[in-house]
């Protein structure tokens, strides 16, 4: 591993522990020749995805652009990093288990709808006006009526 500070590549590991979902393996770190300290996370990877843009663009899945589009979603909402950081990793497992190596960005956006629609509506409504190209008022109004008419059923079951 590199370090950051000098870009050495000798560098060692001074503790390892799991996080606590056991998903990923926080490893404390310690550079030999600056003797500069940082942290490394390590998960398992079942497969290379890569994303087939709108434009027919082939591009590797990145992780972590998943994360901050989800985070941007979420800004000032009132959801725990934990539970944001279990559902992408639920949307990753479901991505690298679905057993095709390609996917579309438009599967991935379907996806994290589905999962943004569980955790935080606003954050849904914030994420499809982007995914979807909202251009008027009436694209939220759509949104919102899913939104609500789902509600609706959800009452109508427990008052039954």
């Amino acid at each position: 591993m590199r370090c950051p500070n000098c870009n050495s590549l000798d560098t060692q590991v001074k503790d390892s522990r799991p996080t606590e979902d056991s998903s990923v393996i926080r490893r404390r770190r310690v550079c030999i020749a600056c003797n500069f300290r940082f942290t490394t996370f390590e998960r398992v990877q079942l497969r290379e995805l890569t994303v087939i843009k709108r434009n027919g663009r082939r591009v590797p899945f990145d992780r972590d652009k998943l994360v901050r589009s989800v985070q941007i979603s979420l800004r000032k909402r009132p959801v725990e990093p934990e539970r944001v950081e279990q559902m992408v990793s639920a949307i990753v497992r479901e991505l690298e288990s679905g057993g095709e190596a390609d996917i579309s960005s438009e599967t991935i956006g379907e996806i994290v709808m589905d999962h943004l629609r569980k955790l935080d509506d606003v954050a849904y409504v914030r994420f499809a006006s982007v995914y979807r190209n909202f251009r008027e008022a009436k694209d939220f109004e759509a949104v919102l009526g899913e939104l609500s008419g789902e509600e609706e059923a959800r009452q109508a079951l427990v008052r039954k």
